[in-house]
């Protein structure tokens, strides 16, 4: 009985732990939200001591409590409406960040699939040493790339990039090509990460070689079998794997800050700093329309992330 009521007492403390931590977690996002309603004036009132006048000026040091409000005084969308109406400076620039995000995590996925299939297929020494430099280089993190990236797009005048290859007239998937060039020094870097590669060929591994025996006996060739066999088996690990790799790239700073010197092509994720020196009631309103994909992304696809991330390969019981 005491062994019982301890281990309901364990129960109780670590659901309430978990609830904790999950509401610490959400507030932010719960506080951006809410404070994206509220008026300028409400706003100075109640972190001025953190922004200073919110006119452009230095911050000042927090000398009094920072009131920290979930229901605005007075809901107002002057900011939504500033963002998504009045200065079309913020769409552009969310804009930018789909066309960095978007190319990386569908161009990473189908590098990933081809070379995971090659490492899970056809394991040897050499493959089992790249193999193992590609963990190497995952271990790193992306600030440590940035010199070597930056001389190498320096080296093939990929810094100087501009939009002026867009023709008028011409067909969109043209000028959407065109724009993605002009955003190579970013994204061709960001297309070779072995992060994918990494986790796609641990799940393609556990795939049973029976399947592949039983596929071959039906005549079927290696673009049949990694096309009716692995990647239908790897879906769930696609898409959680796609989600990773697209909120990774969604939220990057230091990459296009120091890969494009042209800051009209700058991501929102590098604007949404520069707002904060100006009206701080737009931050917050940037602040959920930049979360809103990622957002959306997550309850699409949790069911995926989940079975991607515990996939064990096989067939389901």
């Amino acid at each position: 009985m005491n062994v019982k009521k301890k281990g309901r007492l364990f129960n109780v403390v670590i659901t309430v732990f978990i609830v904790l931590a999950a509401i610490m977690f959400i507030l932010p996002t719960v506080l951006t939200i809410a404070n994206s309603f509220m008026t300028s004036n409400e706003i100075s009132a109640n972190y001025g001591a953190m922004f200073g006048n919110m006119n452009g000026s230095e911050s000042t040091f927090i000398s009094k409590n920072v009131n920290l409000k979930f229901i605005p005084d007075k809901v107002t969308v002057a900011q939504y409406k500033a963002v998504l109406i009045q200065n079309s400076d913020y769409l552009m620039k969310f804009w930018n960040s789909v066309l960095l995000t978007v190319p990386i995590t569908l161009f990473q996925l189908m590098l990933a699939v081809v070379t995971s299939y090659g490492f899970s297929r056809y394991p040897g020494k050499i493959k089992s040493m790249i193999f193992f430099a590609y963990i190497i280089l995952m271990l790193m993190p992306a600030q440590v790339t940035l010199v070597p990236n930056y001389l190498v797009a320096d080296k093939f005048n990929m810094l100087e990039t501009s939009e002026k290859l867009v023709f008028k007239g011409a067909a969109k998937p043209l000028n959407v090509f065109c724009m993605m060039w002009a955003r190579r020094a970013v994204i061709l870097p960001s297309i070779f990460s072995p992060f994918s590669i990494f986790l796609l060929t641990k799940v393609m591994r556990r795939i049973p070689s029976s399947y592949v025996e039983a596929a071959k006996l039906d005549g079927a060739g290696e673009i049949q079998i990694m096309t009716k066999i692995y990647l239908p088996l790897c879906k769930s690990a696609l898409v959680s794997i796609g989600m990773l790799v697209f909120i990774d790239y969604w939220n990057m700073v230091e990459q296009p800050l120091i890969l494009m010197k042209n800051t009209s092509m700058h991501p929102l994720s590098v604007f949404l700093s520069q707002i904060n020196t100006g009206d701080v009631g737009l931050a917050f309103a940037v602040g959920v329309v930049y979360m809103i994909p990622t957002i959306l992304m997550f309850l699409y696809g949790e069911d995926y992330l989940v079975e991607g991330i515990t996939y064990s390969g096989g067939i389901k019981g």
